[in-house]
């Protein structure tokens, strides 16, 4: 069946409307670069005002839930990068992980069914308890003497 969708998806033009909730700030980084590293902030620690931003609802806890871990105190969403040399590069990298973020977020879970297990599953599992317990029990057999 595959994916649904919300349908009140976010388009090109949320994606411009983010910018004022977006909040960057320019770090020294550690990784590659040099001397240039201790000279040039290029590390980015991009802010995202998630409960501010212009997502529907169900958009909005998706992605509460899915970046738990990176959410601050004051309910924004913290994307740090560090991986390349220059300020422009990660600053890209950190605003593409962020859209990433927001289309996993978009995507509706699809909703499961609960199963039971096959009469034949059954029987198959205990029959291979009773192999494994008649295995074992030959392992304890008490010696008479």
């Amino acid at each position: 069946m595959g994916v649904r969708w919300v349908s009140d998806t976010v388009d090109e033009t949320m994606i411009e409307d983010f910018e004022r909730y977006i909040d960057e700030r320019f770090i020294r980084s550690s990784g590659p670069g040099g001397q240039n590293v201790n000279k040039v902030s290029t590390a980015v620690e991009l802010r995202f005002d998630v409960h501010a931003a212009d997502l529907p609802d169900r958009v909005k806890a998706r992605l509460l839930t899915l970046a738990a871990n990176r959410m601050t105190r004051d309910g924004k969403l913290l994307i740090d990068s560090r991986a390349h040399r220059t300020q422009a590069q990660n600053r890209e990298a950190a605003r593409e992980r962020l859209m990433a973020l927001i289309d996993r977020a978009r995507q509706e879970p699809k909703p499961r069914r609960p199963t039971r297990p096959k009469a034949a599953a059954k029987e198959q599992r205990l029959q291979s308890k009773k192999r494994r317990s008649a295995v074992k029990a030959l392992r304890s057999t008490r010696r008479e003497d």
